[in-house]
């Protein structure tokens, strides 16, 4: 799957999910920031894709991330 499809919004959101499903260790996050410093798109974009190889799809689809209720989940979009 090309994470680089996604939307920043979708990135953001899917890593959220990801990122609940994991240990919150240093040498976890540090992984992501080895791949991708300073750069909060391939940072979301290696979180992504970390969890695909873990679990097969992205966490909204599969695994232990489609059950994660993130917050803005529940609130109407401003249309602003």
């Amino acid at each position: 799957m090309d994470v680089s499809k996604l939307s920043v919004r979708q990135l953001q959101t899917e890593s959220a999910r990801a990122l609940s499903t994991m240990q919150a260790t240093n040498n976890n996050i540090y992984k992501f920031n080895k791949l991708a410093h300073h750069n909060s798109h391939k940072w979301y974009c290696a979180v992504i894709e970390w969890y695909i190889d873990e679990y097969g799809d992205l966490p909204s689809k599969y695994g232990p991330g489609k059950d994660v209720k993130l917050v803005l989940d529940n609130e109407p979009h401003n249309t602003k």
